[in-house]
C-alpha cells in the first residue's frame, strides 16, 4: 500500500504541479490578452483624435470663406509676396493674415498693460506727494498713454529689439 500511495501521492503532486503550471500560462495569457486589448483602444483613441482635429480644422477653413480680416487681403499678397511665397488658396491667405492681427493685438495689450504698469507705480509717487483732490486726479485714471518704452517692453517679450540704438539718443 505504501508503493500505490506514494505513486498516488507523487501523481497527485505531478497533477498540481501541472494545474499549477496551467494556471500561470493561463493568468500570462489573459495578462498579455489585456495588454494587447489595452494598447488597441489607445491607437483608436489617438486615431480618433486625429479625426476629430482634422474635422475641426476643416471647418475653421470653412468659417475662413465667410471671414475678412481686418489686414486686407491685397497688404497680406504684398507683403506673401515678397518673401517669396507663392499660393492661390485664400483661405491660407486669410489664415496668416489672422495670425499676423493675433501677433499685434498680444502685443498691444502687452505694451497696454505696461503702460498701465507704468502709470500706477508713477502715480503712486505722485499719490505721497499730492491730494487726490482735483480735477485732474479723475481724467489721470481713466487714460492711458501708450509709450515707445512700453512698446519696446512688449516687444522685448517676443523677442524683437525695438530700442534705438545708444548713439541717438
Amino acid at each position: 500500500m505504501s508503493a500505490t500511495s506514494q505513486q498516488a501521492s507523487s501523481s497527485s503532486a505531478a497533477g498540481q504541479a501541472q494545474t499549477a503550471q496551467e494556471a500561470q500560462q493561463s493568468q500570462s495569457g489573459t495578462v498579455a490578452a489585456a495588454a494587447s486589448t489595452s494598447t488597441q483602444p489607445q491607437q483608436t483613441r489617438q486615431e480618433a483624435e486625429e479625426a476629430r482635429k482634422d474635422r475641426t480644422l476643416a471647418e475653421f477653413l470653412l468659417m475662413l470663406d465667410d471671414y475678412e480680416p481686418l489686414i486686407p487681403n491685397e497688404v497680406t499678397d504684398y507683403y506673401l509676396q515678397r518673401v517669396g511665397f507663392e499660393c492661390e488658396d485664400v483661405r491660407l491667405k486669410r489664415l496668416l493674415s489672422l495670425a499676423a492681427q493675433k501677433f499685434v493685438s498680444d502685443i498691444a495689450a502687452d505694451a497696454y498693460q505696461h503702460a498701465r504698469i507704468r502709470t500706477n507705480a508713477a502715480s503712486g509717487r505722485a499719490r505721497a506727494n499730492q491730494p487726490l483732490t482735483g480735477p485732474g486726479s479723475a481724467k489721470d485714471k481713466t487714460r492711458t498713454t501708450l509709450t515707445m518704452d512700453d512698446l519696446s517692453a512688449a516687444l522685448a517679450e517676443y523677442g524683437i529689439n525695438a530700442r534705438k540704438p545708444e548713439f541717438y539718443l
